[in-house]
């Protein structure tokens, strides 16, 4: 089962980091978010991977092809034009870069990877998000679904924390930032089948609009609900937050070892 990772957006919201690189390529932990999303379905046993590019999608381009160099020790001898490569790291991933336009919305790329994904279900997300989501559990719980769209949902973090006020006015105590219990967003992390591509009509389409709402409007969409940890990295505050957990050692989205 291959896996569809929509990394074209211009990453506006992001604009410091993103004016010099594409959004899945700015860093947690010195190495891109993207590579982090690709970890957690690799522990999962997911390597097949379909980059969907679009904005400044030669940088990416270029850390694939560079790939093993960028997680080596190199001793480069400039005289004789010999490298020699020390503790050298790779992955047991095959990843195809796909071109799929610079102005192309999140549904048109998905689309265009029609020929790449042949004709069986497929993994999909978002380059920007990342969790410790059961990949495996996902696939069972759409297989088990019967639906063409199953996607991974989650409790938002509310943005402000909660004041208990008494009847006197007297404050009595703080809830930091509560989830909502009625509230449930869409985190990607989407299971498709093949006909979810019938549903998506050109390049201009947002995956999240139109053909989302057509599927859930003739009851094919299934939720598959995450309680674990999720967090997009949509601003640089997200960024600084992601690194943080990263730097000491409480990431949650790591799985791998």
């Amino acid at each position: 089962m291959k896996v569809l990772i929509l990394a074209g957006g211009f990453g506006t919201r992001l604009s410091e980091e993103t004016v010099v690189k594409p959004k899945p390529m700015v860093e947690i932990g010195g190495r891109p978010i993207l590579h982090h999303i690709m970890k957690t379905y690799s522990e999962h046993g997911f390597n097949e991977f379909v980059i969907l590019l679009g904005y400044k999608g030669h940088i990416i381009k270029e850390y694939f092809t560079n790939f093993f160099m960028h997680q080596s020790s190199l001793t480069i001898d400039l005289k004789t034009n010999e490298t020699t490569v020390h503790n050298s790291q790779t992955e047991d991933w095959k990843v195809t870069l796909l071109d799929t336009g610079y102005d192309t919305m999140t549904g048109g790329r998905i689309k265009r990877a029609k020929d790449f994904i042949g004709d069986e279900p497929f993994l999909c997300t978002y380059g920007d998000g990342v969790g410790d989501i059961d990949i495996k559990a996902l696939v069972a719980a759409h297989n088990e679904g019967g639906k063409l769209l199953t996607i991974t949902t989650v409790q938002p973090v509310g943005r402000y924390g909660i004041v208990n006020i008494e009847d006197n006015n007297d404050i009595s105590g703080f809830i930091e930032k509560p989830k909502d219990d009625k509230v449930w967003v869409n985190a990607g992390f989407f299971v498709c089948e093949p006909a979810v591509l019938e549903y998506i009509d050109n390049d201009q389409q947002m995956f999240e609009r139109e053909p989302m709402e057509r599927l859930a409007s003739i009851g094919q969409m299934k939720a598959f609900k995450h309680k674990g940890f999720w967090h997009a990295m949509d601003t640089l505050r997200d960024n600084k937050k992601l690194n943080e957990l990263w730097a000491d050692g409480n990431a949650p989205w790591k799985i791998w070892k």
